[in-house]
């Protein structure tokens, strides 16, 4: 049997001539809960470890019976037993502590049981030092707050309700579905529907990063918002990674809709177009704020707002700025969401299909 310590990769080894539930739950109780319990178990014995041995293995280590969140999620146990041919190597690999059967522990060992574990016994030391165990118990923090709104309590749980979605209501075509969709909202008063987290990436590190802005356009080819693109945290992701998605949420219908694709900044004339429709304080301050960078007060941002102001005083038509203006979301998938009591939502996404005489394939999704 072999229990391998995921937080510091250190593999333990207890040779057994048979693996039986009492060797594996004396394993656990003395040589692996020092070093945190795991976070599942992996064997290669079939049936033989069947859901009485996990029964038998929570009530000795009193711990709840579950293989997901009330294990330790630092360590990974993997049980197997050894067959004889691997059995020389594992004897004691480089690096790695190897037990024995319990049976075949000596006297003078197993009287030092009651008192301490085989690992402090065979080798002096309590498993993880002091900066490790503190780490894994950090790892485990507590819960400011959990199941808010009685959503752990089946009397109390909101449950969705208003409508329900199937595959003949849908138009072929997403950007027409979701046209449709967002008149329904705005007919519905829906507070502001064309709200929408834009979520980006940064390349090579994957981090993810999401705000909510504005839709501001709807066209034939994709969903177009605005913004700064020269100092903002999305310009920089979208510049090594031009992929995004929007996600809208309209509770007032309980529906979502998200949308992945590719991102394409718009030109200054087209951006110039919407631009020209903002109020002359927001014309402003797309000039003076240079977006996501520090500022040391806010006077100082007041201040370079006075400065544009003074540069385009007397002017009524203002140039959008070069770092300044549209980006497109042109879908790659659209997926409409439609909530549904206990949980069993209606989803349908729409992915590209060149074969498809719309250009689109429709499927239903698991909720």
């Amino acid at each position: 049997m072999t229990a391998t310590d995921r937080f510091t990769q250190r593999k333990h080894f207890i040779l057994t001539r048979t693996i039986t539930m009492v060797d594996a739950a004396y394993a656990m109780l003395h040589i692996i809960k020092p070093h945190g319990l795991p976070k599942e178990m992996v064997t290669d014995r079939g049936t033989q470890w069947d859901s009485g041995f996990f029964r038998e293995l929570s009530k000795l280590l009193s711990i709840q019976q579950s293989m997901s969140s009330a294990w330790h999620p630092q360590c990974l146990l993997l049980l197997c037993r050894p067959w004889a041919q691997y059995a020389q190597p594992f004897t004691r690999p480089a690096g790695t502590i190897t037990f024995v059967e319990r049976s075949l522990l000596t006297t003078s060992i197993r009287r030092t049981l009651p008192k301490q574990s085989p690992h402090m016994a065979l080798y002096n030391s309590p498993g993880h030092s002091t900066s490790t165990s503190a780490a894994m118990s950090s790892s485990t923090p507590n819960k400011r707050i959990f199941a808010p709104g009685g959503t752990n309590d089946s009397q109390q749980a909101q449950q969705y309700t208003k409508g329900s979605l199937e595959a003949d209501q849908l138009d072929p075509n997403p950007l027409t579905q979701f046209d449709i969709w967002f008149q329904h909202a705005n007919a519905e008063k829906v507070h502001q529907p064309e709200t929408v987290t834009l979520s980006t990436a940064e390349l090579p590190s994957g981090r993810v990063s999401a705000r909510m802005v504005y839709l501001k356009e709807l066209d034939d080819k994709g969903w177009v918002v605005y913004s700064n693109w020269g100092t903002s945290r999305k310009a920089a992701d979208v510049k090594s990674n031009p992929h995004a998605s929007l996600t809208f949420w309209w509770h007032e219908l309980e529906r979502q809709v998200r949308v992945e694709g590719r991102v394409e900044r718009m030109t200054s004339e087209e951006s110039q177009v919407y631009y020209d429709t903002r109020i002359r304080g927001s014309r402003m301050g797309a000039w003076a704020s240079q977006q996501s960078s520090v500022l040391s007060s806010r006077e100082e941002l007041e201040k370079q707002v006075e400065d544009v102001e003074k540069r385009f005083d007397g002017q009524d038509k203002i140039p959008v700025p070069e770092f300044w203006g549209g980006i497109r979301v042109i879908p790659e998938m659209v997926e409409f969401w439609q909530g549904r009591p206990s949980r069993l939502h209606d989803r349908f996404r729409y992915t590209r299909d060149e074969k498809s005489e719309s250009g689109w394939k429709v499927d239903r999704l698991s909720p």
